[in-house]
């Protein structure tokens, strides 16, 4: 993520789950010194135990910090900004809600800008039949898949699903 960052050149970005700043951290060094990250996750404690490795890379001032449940701040963004305000979106956040941020960020993110989804492919489940598939894995698999089916679908992106990790889905806004 951070070479696709350094490639944008982004200077407005938006986080959707920061849980303990590892991205974020990543985000902030990979962006411009003039770029600002607006960070959503619903608990400043998580947020708090990378704070000491942002802090100690002097980046703290790029990032606000908002904790809260990420769709009322999108909504609230989508009536206080213009479309298209943000160049790159990463979200890692409650899978039910992934469709949700997608359709509110393809508001928020400019036509040309990149948003990223983590664990799309949720331990490779969305690959296997259901059978094969632990039963603590099935909603996720499910939620995964459908997620990947929509965006599949979705005329107004490019997509490009990386096998990395547990599935990261790269999506350029098109129109």
């Amino acid at each position: 993520m951070t070479m696709l960052l350094k490639m944008m050149n982004p200077k407005r970005t938006i986080e959707i789950g920061v849980y303990t700043g590892y991205s974020l951290l990543a985000t902030a060094i990979s962006t411009p010194p003039d770029a600002k990250i607006t960070a959503i996750d619903p608990v400043r404690s998580w947020y708090e135990i990378g704070l000491p490795f942002i802090i100690k890379a002097g980046i703290e001032d790029k990032i606000d910090f908002i904790q809260s449940q990420a769709l009322p701040i999108l909504d609230n963004l989508l009536l206080v900004r213009k479309e298209g305000s943000f160049d790159f979106a990463f979200v890692d956040a409650d899978k039910q809600n992934y469709g949700n941020y997608h359709e509110r960020l393809m508001k928020l993110v400019k036509v040309g800008g990149v948003m990223v989804y983590d664990n799309t492919l949720w331990g490779g489940t969305v690959a296997k039949h259901d059978g094969d598939v632990p039963d603590e894995k099935k909603e996720g698999k499910a939620l995964a898949a459908e997620f990947n089916r929509r965006i599949a679908a979705d005329g107004r992106v490019e997509i490009c699903l990386l096998p990395l990790g547990d599935g990261i889905t790269i999506c350029r806004r098109i129109s």
